[in-house]
């Protein structure tokens, strides 16, 4: 049923009250400075910026980046500022948007982990923890804490006792079943759960018959891996109650609607942020006249409203 209406576009993530259903996804947006030009940041229903840890990291050597069809390989290896740069220089700059900022956070610990944790815990304008738990291009930390359920549960346990921080754990595409692993993040005391991260990957030069990739493999993101993450995410949302935020291919609004109707609270634009930098603008336009086209009055009602077959 078409409605004229303005439809309440307003979600809660865990803790996180957004004005959209609409974030970007960290590693596709910096700290948020280098798009300031290209789009109107306050608009974003959430910021999640680069991941960090507590020392400055400079991530893996170049070339790690390569275009694909349907996508793109990064094996950036989460170069980042470290914490207290991003405190001192960054934050600033996100808490005049008015927009809440989700921080991903990584170690090579559980210690540093909590570490990096406590350190954010309180700041004014750091609104939630996304817990990296599977980067698949880091030696050390990112994926060994993610790849079995009861060392990612252990992680999120130890961080939740340190912080009252929302802690939203980011999943793995890469394991068996993704609903032990989301129901352990729900038990450990996650506020919400992010999925998916990048599917590991592979590019070789055939001409030169050597890795296209510096650290030889990385994470396949963009249009390609839409359908397998529309699935994990549809997995998770029968298994527990907390909210999801969905990621992987978000190109376009139908995308986004996708991934809400299987069950997703919230959506984070990634790739298509190298691409057309205004996407998660549009996405958030695009959603809201879907909406008004199905006679959906709030997003909330979107989420999850999947018809059986």
């Amino acid at each position: 049923m078409k409605t004229s209406r303005s439809p309440d576009l307003s979600v809660n993530l865990g803790g996180v009250p957004m004005k959209n259903p609409v974030a970007v996804a960290s590693g596709t947006f910096g700290y948020g400075r280098e798009y300031a030009q290209l789009l109107d940041i306050s608009r974003l229903g959430a910021v999640t910026v680069k991941g960090l840890r507590m020392a400055p990291h400079a991530g893996n050597p170049l070339p790690r980046h390569a275009e694909v069809r349907g996508g793109m390989v990064n094996a950036v290896g989460l170069q980042g500022v470290g914490v207290e740069a991003f405190i001192q220089n960054d934050l600033p700059f996100l808490r005049e948007k008015n927009v809440p900022v989700i921080v991903n956070i990584w170690g090579t610990s559980g210690d540093e982990y909590a570490a990096v944790a406590e350190r954010l815990d309180g700041v004014d304008g750091v609104s939630a923890l996304e817990i990296n738990i599977s980067c698949p291009n880091v030696k050390e930390g990112g994926a060994s804490f993610g790849a079995r359920v009861e060392t990612a549960a252990a992680l999120v346990q130890k961080i939740r006792a340190r912080v009252k921080l929302p802690l939203i754990p980011k999943l793995a595409p890469n394991v068996p079943d993704i609903k032990p692993f989301a129901r352990a993040m729900e038990d450990a005391g996650a506020d919400a759960v992010s999925l998916i991260n990048t599917i590991p990957a592979m590019v070789i030069n055939i001409e030169t018959r050597r890795p296209v990739l510096a650290n030889r493999a990385g994470g396949l993101s963009g249009p390609a891996i839409h359908p397998v993450a529309v699935k994990l995410v549809y997995d998770a949302a029968q298994a527990v109650k907390i909210p999801i935020l969905a990621m992987g291919g978000v190109m376009e609004a139908r995308d986004a609607v996708e991934f809400m109707v299987a069950g997703a609270a919230a959506v984070a634009v990634g790739t298509a942020n190298f691409i057309d930098p205004r996407t998660a603008l549009r996405v958030v336009d695009g959603i809201a006249e879907y909406m008004r086209r199905h006679g959906f009055a709030s997003a909330k009602e979107l989420t999850g409203s999947v018809v059986p077959p």
